[in-house]
């Protein structure tokens, strides 16, 4: 009867253990999850503030159409892919795809920032300063919860490859995530040419 007890006691600590193991992956999966939610809210922002942007340089950059028009496309490429990633973030490509956009983006904007300073009135206009400081706090913010999402895709990552995690990663299709790593597009070498 001691022998009986002593291997139901083995046997409950054993799939309380396995239980644990795999909430364990659960609660890293999810906090992954959660980060790339608060990445994907901050973006958001970050999309709609873009439109009204590209608006009021419209009004005073009439000869700068090209590059307006970039700052909207590559906005809807980004606004495109992260709605991929938000449907899944542990698809590899579509993380990929979405940096390279995002990438892409920040290079247009940089490229409106700077034909910008060439318009003293554009710059005075006190809708484009606090349309500019918004998404200054955005860019930040962003930065931010990129950090926080890498650190947990690095916790989550990290569980799914160690023993005895990985036996259930492999039993329950834990896939690893991708960490979001700073792209080079070839706009972004490119250097930036301001007519005065």
């Amino acid at each position: 009867m001691v022998g009986f007890i002593i291997c139901l006691a083995i046997m409950l600590g054993i799939v309380f253990w396995m239980i644990s193991i795999y909430n364990g992956l659960v609660s890293f999966r999810n906090r992954f999850k959660n980060a790339f939610a608060q990445i994907d809210v901050q973006l958001k922002r970050r999309y709609d503030l873009i439109p009204n942007l590209v608006e009021i340089a419209k009004e005073y950059m009439k000869h700068e159409r090209e590059t307006l028009e970039a700052v909207i496309a590559a906005r809807n490429q980004a606004v495109s892919a992260n709605a991929r990633v938000a449907g899944n973030a542990t698809d590899v490509a579509a993380v990929q795809k979405m940096v390279v956009s995002e990438s892409t983006l920040s290079a247009s904007l940089g490229k409106l920032f700077a034909l910008s300073e060439a318009y003293p009135d554009l710059k005075a206009n006190q809708n484009m300063m606090q349309l500019t400081e918004e998404l200054t706090g955005t860019e930040n913010k962003i930065g931010f919860s990129r950090q926080a999402y890498n650190d947990s895709v690095m916790d989550y990552n990290t569980a799914i490859e160690q023993f005895p995690g990985s036996m259930f990663a492999n039993m329950y299709s834990f896939k690893p995530a991708e960490l979001l790593k700073a792209t080079e597009t070839p706009e972004e070498r490119k250097a930036v040419k301001v007519t005065f």
